[in-house]
């Protein structure tokens, strides 16, 4: 599908959230999918992911997911010194925050003419853990997790008892969750912990590990693994053609 891409400054209850919108160039209301990004916010390979979804019958959101903590617009580098900022502000922001910006997200979602009344969320790195943590709210169906970081170890800021590994059991929406077995963010045992979690909690997941390393569906740098990337592509949008479009 041809799409369209627009800029929407969205109210949050700390502050505008500038949010990028791709959807189908078409008449008709669309799914909607959060879409989170890694601590680099909106860089060029997380646009081609959001229109690469939309393409597909999606509308897409990609929220500056740290826009407390830097100026509308901001960009960080894939360097040393994006990261440092980038990791910084992940620990600056609590998971409460990312909680009420979800929120401001979906309520956008729900007064937009070009939205169906389903909500799913993506996202990769800790926008993996932030798709993870948006399945918390009730109204978003489906999460497709990609090598979510941070879940395992409890290295997010947040009030006691309220990690995201600690609420696996209130997570109603359907997850779909996908690791890279030469990642060192989230190793063997941090995996593995997150798997009992689903487990005991009774949670609908599928659970697919591939020998693939950190980030391996950013298409720049080394780690970028074309054949494996477009299988998951395919993998999401099929996800969330059965979990949001058909029920839709």
């Amino acid at each position: 599908m041809i799409i369209q891409r627009d800029v929407v400054d969205i109210d949050t209850a700390t502050g505008k959230m500038r949010t990028y919108v791709y959807r189908p160039d078409a008449d008709g209301r669309f799914p909607t999918v959060i879409f989170y990004s890694e601590i680099f916010q909106q860089t060029a390979p997380i646009a081609r992911t959001a229109a690469i979804m939309a393409g597909h019958g999606f509308v897409v959101l990609v929220p500056e997911v740290f826009h407390e903590l830097n100026a509308i617009g901001t960009v960080l580098g894939y360097d040393d010194a994006g990261k440092d900022k980038g990791n910084n502000d992940k620990w600056t922001k609590p998971l409460e925050d990312h909680d009420s910006d979800t929120e401001a997200l979906i309520a956008f979602a729900k007064c937009q003419p070009f939205c169906s009344e389903k909500l799913g969320a993506m996202g990769v790195c800790i926008g993996g853990h932030l798709a993870y943590r948006a399945a918390l709210n009730s109204q978003i169906s489906s999460a497709v997790c990609l090598y979510a970081t941070d879940i395992h170890s409890n290295t997010l800021p947040c009030k006691p008892n309220n990690d995201s590994l600690t609420r696996t059991a209130d997570i109603n929406g359907e997850l779909m969750m996908i690791w890279g077995k030469q990642d060192p963010h989230v190793p063997d045992e941090g995996r593995m912990l997150i798997h009992q979690q689903l487990l005991s909690s009774g949670n609908t997941f599928t659970w697919h590990e591939f020998n693939a390393q950190h980030a391996f569906m950013r298409d720049e740098g080394d780690r970028y693994d074309p054949q494996l990337a477009l299988r998951v592509y395919g993998m999401s949008v099929e996800f969330f053609n059965r979990t949001l479009t058909k029920t839709a």
